[in-house]
């Protein structure tokens, strides 16, 4: 049996510079690794071939990222065994914390040991993208400039800073996000040299109309706006502030509108440990 974390995410920004011809969105974003978890636990089973999880119901089995991941590596296994998985979700869901994603890359990597499939963390990021444009930061488990699609990654040093996080009480919709016409499509190309001498420039496209469209959003944002900046991550539906030294964290989680976490960055996944 072996008990492994799957760590969340946050995007410190993230714009839309263009859309390919395959209709995809070109973007360019920053994704900070947080200590925001959940939990899966791997017990081989020496007399099943099934893979069962157990922790989500309300995801069907087939469109689980958890069994998606190990089916995608069962061609690769030289040691192939059943599997019974028990996941302890900690990141709530549709969040834009990344936590499907995440689960995706730990039984990747898990199980290209535990299988013995011998691919390298370069090919478990490729199989991991065909599952999700997030999946190959959390399989290399670094913080990284994300490119293209997301999956164009620069390893980057950032600071370990503290993080309050809402989840407002509401499920947000990407495609309908994906589908309004005034999303901003065109953000200007940037680098990473630039939004350290400036983050504050930099901000997230989907922001106005996560705000206009889901009214937990917007007074999520509204109360965390009282105490610092207050960003969207991914296309939501959380929001987060940097802490700073003036801040009275437990006042502010305490009164939240809605579910809050205090969280810290990582320097790295604790996968790479």
């Amino acid at each position: 049996m072996m008990r492994v974390p799957s760590p969340a995410k946050l995007n410190l920004f993230l714009h839309i510079t263009g859309r390919r011809s395959d209709g995809y969105h070109e973007l360019q974003s920053i994704f900070q690794l947080i200590d925001l978890y959940d939990w899966l636990t791997f017990t081989p089973l020496n007399d099943k071939h099934e893979i069962e999880i157990e922790g989500i119901a309300q995801v069907d089995l087939t469109q689980n990222l958890i069994y998606r991941a190990a089916q995608l590596l069962k061609p690769y296994a030289t040691k192939y065994c059943g599997l019974h998985i028990l996941i302890e979700k900690n990141i709530p869901m549709g969040a834009g914390l990344g936590g499907g994603s995440s689960n995706a890359a730990t039984t990747l990597r898990v199980l290209n040991s535990l299988w013995e499939c011998s691919l390298t963390i370069d090919q478990l990021a490729d199989l991991g993208l065909s599952l999700g444009a997030d999946v190959p930061i959390f399989v290399y488990g670094k913080n990284a400039w994300a490119e293209g699609v997301g999956e164009k990654l620069t390893f980057v040093d950032l600071d370990q800073k503290q993080y309050i996080v809402l989840k407002p009480d509401c499920f947000i919709s990407t495609q309908l996000l994906f589908s309004q016409k005034t999303l901003t499509r065109d953000s200007k190309h940037t680098t990473f040299c630039a939004y350290q001498m400036k983050p504050s420039d930099f901000g997230n496209n989907f922001e106005a109309l996560a705000r206009s469209l889901y009214p937990e959003v917007e007074e999520a944002m509204q109360y965390l706006d009282q105490f610092g900046s207050a960003q969207l991550t991914g296309t939501g539906a959380c929001v987060f502030t940097e802490v700073t030294s003036d801040m009275n964290v437990n006042e502010i989680v305490t009164h939240a509108p809605c579910k809050a976490y205090v969280v810290h960055g990582l320097k790295q996944s604790p996968l790479c440990l």
